[in-house]
């Protein structure tokens, strides 16, 4: 059997991996890339320079001849359309999912469909604003007519980079089903307001995630998938070798924790502190909550090595400290003044950072602050469910205060930590893959680490 390459593109880290038949790791490299911005100033990720090393690191792979590559597939970020004309080219740029619809085209919106709670409640989907990504359809009809009347497709992320190798245009659910506010999951059907506004006609044909298509790469005969949703990809190694209720809370720029097992209604509360539906790659619902939490660390964390004077990677070299938590505990103010998260307690107008001895006992007091929001966001999303186990992966398994805090928070519930590259890469290469895995996967190729 042949290899599979993944390209794994994070909003912040673009990865590509080379996995074996059996899914061990053969191979991976990081890039990243300036921002451009668009037409209004907005920064948005560079879709030329994305695309140009995706070509480049398929030239390199296929021409070193190293690995014997017979099947492509992408994973990427959510809540991001490529909007294509007739000739298959992008019409706009990459609209970063922080960028703010006027107020106006909202209104006129809920105006037509529904007050936000009931759309919200009918397709699983907060109000997000441009992360609810059939909005910017909307945005994009009623602000730019004359770009909107020359768009044949439009794309979600994973499709369009799938679509630069095969040029035919597909959708699918787990794209469709993270909080894009187009689908109706009790109708099982895209929404109303999808087909009032007749943007179903420039949505191509919905497909299964597992879907792959013969195609000849660089003179290669490869098979192509159609590309998944990273948080619906990073889901997919656990829930195919573990059967019993867990917890995963998937880490990056994005925190979001999932539950499988979960089918509540949402109810008003969730909606109201961003939890949603996702989408698995069978179709049943995922339960989620989010939380922006990378963006966030990576913001207060370069205010502190600023104020403390410290290297770039002192963070990543802080162990954790049990006496400087115990104080933590005892004290219950907050220091930080967040960006992105809200909280539920007063946050300070500005963060105060000389309320601190050392760089150690800031850094622990941000991080007691954002694990309390991880710990309520896991809760939302495990709602009634009975979980045994509770996985962390990504970017902040790898910090020993986030998990060791949660460990003493989930004193009940098996807490275990999973090494790169499980996670979204990894689902990107299962969901196109024929080999099957076994319920001792997760603990026999990715040594989790039990921290409880």
């Amino acid at each position: 059997m042949g290899h599979t390459l993944i390209f794994d593109i994070g909003k912040t880290n673009k990865k590509a991996f080379v996995f074996d038949e059996n899914y061990q790791e053969l191979y991976k490299v990081y890039s990243t890339f300036e921002e451009q911005t668009d037409a209004d100033g907005f920064p948005c990720d560079d879709l030329d320079a994305i695309q140009n090393w995706i070509q480049q690191t398929i030239r390199t792979i296929f021409q070193e001849g190293k690995y014997a590559i017979d099947a492509i597939n992408f994973s990427t970020y959510g809540a991001s359309f490529v909007h294509l004309d007739k000739n298959g080219k992008p019409l706009t740029p990459l609209y970063n999912y922080l960028k703010i619809i006027p107020e106006d085209i909202l209104q006129s919106f809920y105006k037509k469909y529904g007050d936000q709670l009931s759309i919200a409640r009918e397709t699983a989907s907060p109000p997000l604003g441009m992360l609810n990504s059939g909005l910017q359809l909307y945005w994009l009809k009623h602000t730019k007519p004359g770009v909107f009347q020359k768009i044949r497709w439009s794309l979600h992320l994973p499709q369009y980079l799938s679509y630069l190798l095969t040029g035919i245009p597909q959708s699918e659910y787990t794209s469709i089903g993270c909080h894009t506010m187009l689908w109706d999951f009790a109708k099982n059907d895209y929404h109303n307001w999808v087909y009032a506004e007749e943007i179903d006609q420039i949505l191509p044909p919905i497909l299964n995630t597992t879907t792959s298509i013969n195609t000849f790469v660089l003179e290669k005969k490869v098979k192509v998938g159609i590309g998944i949703h990273d948080s619906s990809a990073a889901l997919l190694p656990y829930i195919r070798s573990d059967e019993k209720p867990f917890l995963l809370i998937s880490t990056g720029t994005w925190s979001i924790a999932l539950n499988p097992f979960n089918d509540d209604l949402l109810a008003d509360k969730d909606l109201q502190n961003d939890c949603l539906k996702f989408m698995r790659v069978d179709g049943k619902s995922v339960k989620a909550a989010r939380l922006f939490l990378g963006q966030e660390y990576n913001i207060q964390v370069q205010k502190l090595q600023q104020f403390y004077n410290k290297s770039n990677n002192k963070h990543q070299k802080t162990p954790f400290d049990e006496n400087i938590y115990k104080k933590l505990l005892k004290n219950d103010a907050h220091y930080f003044a967040f960006e992105y998260l809200k909280t539920p307690w007063q946050q300070p107008k500005t963060s105060q950072l000389q309320a601190f001895q050392n760089f150690t006992e800031a850094y622990h007091q941000l991080m007691w602050e954002l694990v309390q929001l991880q710990i309520a966001a896991a809760k939302r999303a495990i709602g009634q469910v009975n979980i045994y186990q509770l996985y962390i992966d990504g970017g902040f398994a790898d910090n020993e205060i986030f998990v060791q805090m949660l460990a003493r928070h989930f004193v009940n519930i098996k807490l275990k930590t999973t090494q790169s590259p499980l996670g979204s890469a990894l689902g990107a290469a299962m969901v196109i893959s024929d080999t099957i895995i076994d319920k001792d996967f997760l603990k026999n190729n990715y040594a989790l680490k039990k921290h409880n």
